[in-house]
């Protein structure tokens, strides 16, 4: 065989092995936690909250565990049973070396691939998340999203990956430089369409209304000097009751979104709290940071799919013609997160930091520690958040420090 597929089979073996041992750790210190509530963790939430908690990590994680293994062995198949080669034949035929046909080839194949995770999202909507009294969603909604997203994939996905794979006939052999100002380009512009055109088809937002909610975040907003566009209340309690906050845009485009399940959990000044966290990302420039990061790895992924392209063992080691941009684009696709697996603890740590700061910028902007306090001691308790991770577990997946750790740091 040859050496690319032996390194892909280890990769896969590999990152399945850490995936599954990390979970295995992390089960193992919610059990061993389970016998009484940690003294760090009186006043948040009762014995029996904690315990609710616990099983709802220990279900989370035995079915996340199941789906790894699931996703690893359709990964496997789809890579080396022959369908890509089969597929990447039928579309190509259609207008062989055409941009359009290569670019139906990538949306058809990515939607196609996506169906066999559909029983699995539907599982944790319908059983898992149900049974710890979190599902609000309905299983004609359910499919209704299925149906939207795959439409909007055709719809955005083909356009932008034919002007992707035109740009190599037009550009010749610097496509990939322009390719990405392309990308990025879109990527910023959907930072201001989303909230307009895209996220109205999936949940209804309707302007915070008058009074003294909205009087207190307004002029939280301007005295935290972040001038917002428009607050608006999203209705995401129709399929989960899970809550959030998040602003989207930039400049005079900016946006602050509240789940209307967040403002009948949240006492006022917590509210205030929360937003004052989320202006805080804005303040302390946590945004650009992450564009510039997200600019650099695209660039550096362009650059590799580029190289991968011209190089006569990557595509063939899979069955498919070497050359041709669009296999590379999906074998990239497909394969990269077998190695960004083994870096997401450096990203972790760094949004991890900046949450730290967000969290310092809200209690200046709150004149105290409490308001913010108090309100993640609510979400953690309504959430069911696990509050005792093993620690190596939160340092590869927590973008965010636990609970005891941001009431820590909030006190110093």
């Amino acid at each position: 065989m040859h050496w690319l597929p032996l390194t892909v089979i280890g990769l896969v073996i590999a990152r399945l092995l850490a995936q599954l041992g990390l979970e295995a750790l992390n089960r193992a210190e919610v059990r061993r936690r389970a016998g009484a509530l940690p003294p760090a963790l009186t006043g948040v939430m009762d014995e029996a909250t904690f315990a609710k908690a616990g099983d709802y990590t220990l279900a989370k994680s035995r079915f996340g565990s199941g789906e790894m293994i699931y996703e690893a062995v359709v990964l496997a198949v789809v890579i080396f049973s022959g369908l890509l080669p089969w597929l990447w034949a039928r579309f190509d035929a259609l207008a062989p070396g055409a941009a359009w046909s290569g670019a139906l080839f990538l949306v058809a194949t990515m939607i196609l691939l996506g169906l066999p995770n559909l029983p699995l999202a539907w599982w944790a909507q319908f059983r898992l998340e149900a049974r710890f009294g979190f599902n609000q969603s309905t299983l004609r909604l359910w499919i209704t999203d299925q149906v939207k997203s795959t439409l909007l994939g055709l719809a955005i996905g083909f356009p932008l990956a034919w002007a992707l794979l035109a740009l190599v006939g037009w550009v010749g052999q610097w496509w990939w430089v322009w390719g990405f100002v392309l990308l990025f380009g879109f990527q910023l512009l959907m930072l201001v369409l989303y909230p307009k055109l895209i996220l109205p088809l999936f949940n209804k937002l309707t302007p915070l209304p008058e009074g003294e909610a909205r009087t207190r975040l307004l002029a939280l907003s301007d005295r935290t000097g972040f001038r917002a566009s428009a607050i608006e209340v999203m209705d995401g309690s129709k399929r989960s009751g899970h809550s959030n906050a998040f602003f989207t845009g930039f400049g005079r485009f900016r946006r602050i979104v509240l789940f209307d399940t967040l403002m009948t959990q949240l006492a006022q000044d917590e509210l205030e709290a929360v937003l004052a966290h989320e202006i805080g990302h804005y303040r302390r420039g946590h945004i650009p940071q992450r564009l510039v990061t997200m600019a650099l790895m695209q660039l550096g992924a362009f650059a590799a799919i580029a190289w991968l392209a011209q190089a006569a063992w990557f595509n063939t080691a899979f069955g498919l013609p070497a050359g041709t941009i669009a296999p590379t684009f999906l074998l990239f696709g497909l394969l990269g997160s077998l190695v960004t697996f083994w870096f997401s603890p450096v990203g972790n740590w760094v949004s991890r930091k900046h949450e730290y700061e967000a969290d310092a910028f809200a209690r200046a902007a709150m004149g105290g520690p409490a308001p913010l306090s108090g309100a993640l001691r609510k979400l953690s308790q309504k959430n069911l958040s696990n509050l005792t991770p093993h620690p190596l577990y939160s340092a590869v997946y927590y973008s965010h420090p636990t609970l005891v750790e941001r009431e820590r740091a909030l006190q110093r």
